[in-house]
């Protein structure tokens, strides 16, 4: 009997390594985005913030935008172009009232950041993203990555 169950749990140790090779070799690199090729920057989150805003349109959303060492020392120098390496986050969640602190006031007054929506990137590399002015553009939900729809702008 435990002859039978190693032999099991070896057969599918086996058949999920072949599977797993299988999926990584024949597909696309599934975790960067689809048009520019861009994936997550390890530690974005720890960049500078450039800006805060709440966009009140059909996302009804507050934004943070980021910036990397790059793009702080030219927005710092009001460096323009930016140069190449420069990389811009902005990051998004939803607009939504914080009834706790609606309490203590006793009126709706206070919002705060929700659910998240998305992460953006700009990536700037004028010779790879020479068609698009030098600008790689990415966009990631839920951290998978989805088509960019929408260019969000420098502030």
């Amino acid at each position: 009997m435990r002859r039978i169950v190693f032999l099991l749990i070896a057969a599918s140790m086996v058949v999920g390594v072949i599977a797993f090779t299988a999926r990584a070799s024949g597909h696309p690199d599934e975790t960067a985005s689809p048009i520019f090729g861009i994936k997550i920057f390890p530690g974005y989150r720890d960049w500078p913030v450039i800006s805060v805003a709440h966009e009140a349109g059909a996302n009804n959303d507050l934004r943070a935008v980021l910036g990397n060492g790059a793009a702080m020392k030219a927005y710092r120098k009001g460096t323009l172009p930016f140069p190449d390496g420069t990389i811009i986050a902005r990051l998004a969640w939803v607009y939504a009232a914080s009834e706790a602190n609606d309490q203590v006031f006793g009126r709706q007054q206070s919002f705060v950041a929700g659910p998240a929506i998305n992460v953006q990137f700009m990536v700037k590399d004028s010779k790879k993203y020479a068609a698009t002015g030098g600008w790689g553009y990415a966009q990631f939900k839920d951290g998978k990555p989805r088509e960019a729809r929408y260019v969000f702008r420098l502030p």
